[in-house]
């Protein structure tokens, strides 16, 4: 019963909430309007974050009298994101000052329990981190929020993003039998399947960076939730969320590359990911989003496989599959990359 409220409420509340979310971003001037980075033409209402975000908080509260104190934590830190990004909507912060406020909520929900302690290896003793726990946890995160806060570019495609990682996520926890991931994972769901009844191409709304910090901020937080030897959700903690994320985690490392050689700041906007790649091949922004969650849906069979393999060789097969994936996205795209 819990898990079908996960994912009802999120659903149900996030879709009434949307047409609201849009009256109220047009009397606030919340709006995005036509610019050289972006792929629309018309202004269009953004802060849509705030739809989904609302119900998925309130989920992690009622969670907190199913799994206990830390659910509320990470309420707390769902809450402060989904504030942070409203305001950066608002007056657009400088990126110096969003990673700042990124570091501060992450260091918060690190000392309230949300942390990687361990690094297991099933081809050998598990890592324990000891001193490396903190630096490791705060980075897993700022990795994970603004690679969805960067591909948050196109009509539905973090969105859509989100709701293939949760669902893979969701699977991993239902074998490995997590309350806890399956829980979280579910109001990701549904959530985001409401949401992109208005997100997708043609967009009504966008979610701007206050969705797309919440997403991104609760992907990494549930890929390493649980309790007990679930605590990292796999046999090897962070590969499994790394290659359901690959898409998106591939795009930030180009960027990161891209900005460093040009001299400029890693988190300053451009137009030159993968998605605006794709669409300036001629591809319509529908049929980019789709090929999107296509190679997104292939990363995580991959790394549903990983989840449950215990045999050595099937690993190595999977390692094998997700290389050449690697390499063969990395073909495609390497030209337009380099540019």
């Amino acid at each position: 019963m819990k898990y079908l409220i996960s994912i009802l409420f999120t659903f149900i509340i996030t879709y009434i909430l949307v047409p609201l979310n849009i009256k109220l971003s047009n009397r606030i001037n919340l709006i995005d309007q036509p610019h050289q980075r972006g792929l629309h033409k018309n202004p269009i209402p953004v802060g849509g974050g705030l739809s989904f975000g609302i119900p998925i908080i309130i989920i992690q509260i009622l969670g907190y009298f199913l799994f206990g104190t830390q659910m509320l934590y990470l309420a707390i830190g769902s809450f402060l994101i989904l504030l942070l990004g409203f305001l950066d909507d608002k007056t657009n912060f400088t990126a110096n000052y969003k990673l700042l406020f990124q570091i501060f909520i992450v260091s918060l929900i690190y000392f309230w329990g949300f942390k990687i302690e361990l690094l297991t290896n099933p081809f050998g003793e598990a890592l324990k981190l000891g001193i490396l726990s903190y630096p490791i946890t705060v980075l897993w995160f700022l990795i994970v929020v603004n690679a969805f806060n960067l591909i948050d570019g196109l009509d539905g495609l973090a969105s859509g993003i989100a709701l293939i990682s949760a669902s893979v996520l969701f699977a991993v926890g239902f074998v490995k039998s997590n309350e806890i991931i399956m829980f979280l994972s579910l109001s990701i769901i549904g959530a985001n399947a409401a949401f992109l009844r208005y997100n997708f191409f043609p967009a009504k709304i966008f979610m701007g960076d206050t969705g797309s910090l919440l997403l991104g901020f609760n992907i990494a937080a549930i890929s390493i939730a649980g309790e007990g030897e679930f605590k990292g959700i796999t046999s090897m903690t962070l590969l499994v969320p790394i290659i359901i994320l690959a898409f998106p985690l591939m795009d930030i490392f180009f960027a990161i590359i891209r900005r460093m050689k040009m001299k400029k700041h890693i988190f300053q906007a451009d137009k030159e990911h993968i998605h605006h790649k794709l669409y300036d091949m001629g591809i319509s922004q529908k049929n980019v989003a789709l090929v999107s969650y296509f190679i997104t849906l292939l990363f995580g069979l991959i790394a549903f496989g990983f989840s449950f393999s215990s045999q050595k060789s099937l690993l190595i097969v999977l390692l094998f599959l997700l290389l050449i994936l690697l390499i063969v996205i990395y073909k495609i795209f390497k030209k337009e990359l380099r540019k």
